[in-house]
C-alpha cells in the first residue's frame, strides 16, 4: 500500500491536459469576445459623447440578461478598451467596476470606487454624499472623467433605501456642478428589478438599454475553442468534448444559453481527465463533469415526481413565461395568471390565492423555485418569482407529462 506522501508526490509529478487553468477562471478577462462584438460597438456609440462633447452629460446604460451572457466579461472589456482609445484623443478616461453583491451600501460603493482611483479617503466619518464629492473633485483637478460600472445592481435596489438609489442615479441633481464627469453601466439580470422604482428615477436609468441573449450552442462552442487554445495542451481536447458541452448548454438547444458554467465544465472535464491519468479530454470526461456541476438540478427535478396537480401547473407557469418572455423572474400576479389560464386549458378549477401562495412557499423549500422582492423598502413592492433552473425543452415535456399523468389520474 503507497504511502499518502507517495501519493502526493506522483500526483504532482504527473502530466496535465491543462496549460493555464488561470485561463478558465470566472474572473479571467480574454483578449477576444466572441459573438459580443455587436455589444461591445453599442456601448461605444453610447459612450460617444464623452469624446465628443466631454462634460456636457451623464451618460448612463443598463446592460441586462440572464447569467453567464458576458455581461461582466463585456463591460470590463469595453471600459479598459475606451479609455485607452480616447487616452489617444487627449481625454483621460478612468474605469471604475464595482459589485453590489460585495459592496451592498452606498457607502462601501463609494469607497470601493474611490479605492479604484487610487484616492485616499480621511479616516474621520464622512456621509456617502461627502466621499462622493471628495471622488467629483479628483476629478475635476485632474480633468478626468469616470466610467463607473456597478455590477449586480439587482442587489443595490432591493436592499437600498430610496435616497440612496435617488443620490447615484440622479448625482448631477445633488452635486451643483458644471462638467459632468461621471457616467454609469448599470448591470442588472432582469428589467423588472426595474418595475418598483419611481418612474423619475427609472426613466434616469433606463435611457439607453442593452440586451445580452443566451448564447446558441455554435456561440459557445466558438467562446470554448478560444479558452482550449490558451488553456489546455495542444491536442489535449477532443473536439467531440467542447461540441457536447457546447450542446448541453446552448439556449437553441435547450440549455441556460450560459458562457460561464459552460467554461466551468470544460475545466472539471480536464480536472477529470488528469485524475483518470488520460492524455486527452474525451466527451466522456465532458459528461461526467456536466453530471456533476449538474447534480443539485437532478435532485431538484427528483422532487418534482412528488408534486400534485396544481404546484405543477405553477411551475408550468414559470416555464411558460420563462420562454415566451425570456426573463427569469416574474411578479406573482403574472404567475398566477399564466396558472389560471393552464387550469381554464385542463378544465380545471384555479385554486383562491391563499392556497396558491401556500404553494409558492412549499416549492420554495423544495428548492424548485426562488422568491424575492421586487423593491424592498419602496412603493408598490411585490414578490418576484423564477425557478432554480433553465427552462428548458426537456424540463417543459417532463412536466407537461407529468401534469398529463396527474390530470389523468384524478379522473379516475
Amino acid at each position: 500500500m503507497a504511502l499518502p506522501s507517495d501519493i502526493i508526490n506522483s500526483s504532482l509529478n504527473s502530466p496535465s491536459v491543462l496549460k493555464d487553468g488561470s485561463k478558465l477562471n470566472p474572473d479571467y478577462i480574454p483578449e477576444r469576445l466572441p459573438h459580443r462584438e455587436d455589444k461591445l460597438k453599442e456601448l461605444t456609440i453610447a459612450f460617444r459623447d464623452i469624446v465628443n462633447e466631454p462634460g456636457k452629460s451623464s451618460v448612463r446604460v443598463v446592460i441586462t440578461g440572464r447569467t453567464g451572457t458576458g455581461k461582466t466579461v463585456t463591460a470590463r472589456i469595453f471600459g479598459k478598451a475606451f479609455a485607452e482609445q480616447v487616452k489617444n484623443r487627449g481625454i483621460k478616461v478612468e474605469y471604475v467596476h464595482v459589485n453590489c453583491h460585495r459592496e451592498r451600501t452606498l457607502y462601501l460603493i463609494t469607497l470601493k470606487i474611490a479605492e479604484q482611483l487610487k484616492l485616499s479617503i480621511p479616516p474621520r466619518g464622512l456621509s456617502s454624499q461627502e466621499v462622493f464629492k471628495i471622488i467629483h473633485e479628483y476629478l475635476e483637478r485632474r480633468n478626468m472623467y469616470v466610467i463607473i460600472t456597478l455590477d449586480e445592481f439587482d442587489y443595490f435596489l432591493n436592499s437600498s433605501p430610496p435616497e440612496d438609489i435617488y443620490f447615484i442615479v440622479r448625482l448631477y441633481d445633488e452635486l451643483a456642478v458644471n462638467v459632468k464627469r461621471v457616467s454609469y453601466i448599470f448591470i442588472i439580470r432582469d428589467l423588472t428589478a426595474l418595475s418598483s422604482l419611481d418612474k423619475t428615477v427609472r426613466d434616469h436609468i433606463a435611457r439607453d438599454i442593452i440586451e445580452f441573449p443566451p448564447y446558441k450552442s455554435n456561440e459557445l462552442y466558438d467562446i470554448l475553442q478560444d479558452r482550449v487554445k490558451i488553456a489546455f495542451y495542444d491536442g489535449t481536447v477532443s473536439d467531440d468534448a467542447v461540441k457536447f458541452i457546447s450542446d448541453i448548454n446552448g439556449f437553441d438547444k435547450g440549455g441556460s444559453g450560459n458562457a460561464r458554467l459552460s467554461i466551468e465544465t470544460l475545466e472539471l472535464a480536464g480536472r477529470i481527465a488528469d485524475a483518470e491519468g488520460s492524455p486527452i479530454v474525451t466527451v466522456e470526461h465532458a459528461k461526467k463533469a456536466n453530471s456533476r456541476l449538474n447534480e443539485e438540478a437532478s435532485i431538484i427535478l427528483d422532487e418534482l415526481n412528488y408534486l400534485e396537480l396544481h404546484p405543477m401547473l405553477l411551475v408550468k407557469a414559470l416555464i411558460n413565461l420563462s420562454k415566451r418572455e425570456k426573463k427569469e423572474s416574474f411578479p406573482i400576479g403574472e404567475v398566477e395568471d399564466e396558472y389560471s389560464r393552464l387550469c381554464e386549458l385542463l378544465g380545471v378549477e384555479p385554486r383562491r390565492h391563499t392556497q396558491v401562495f401556500e404553494y409558492m412557499r412549499r416549492l420554495k423549500l423544495m428548492g424548485i423555485i426562488n422568491t424575492q422582492q421586487s423593491g424592498k423598502g419602496m412603493r408598490g413592492r411585490t414578490t418576484l418569482l423564477s425557478l432554480t433552473f433553465p427552462a428548458s425543452q426537456e424540463l417543459d415535456d417532463y412536466v407537461t407529462k407529468l401534469i398529463g399523468a396527474l390530470k389523468n389520474s384524478e379522473q379516475k
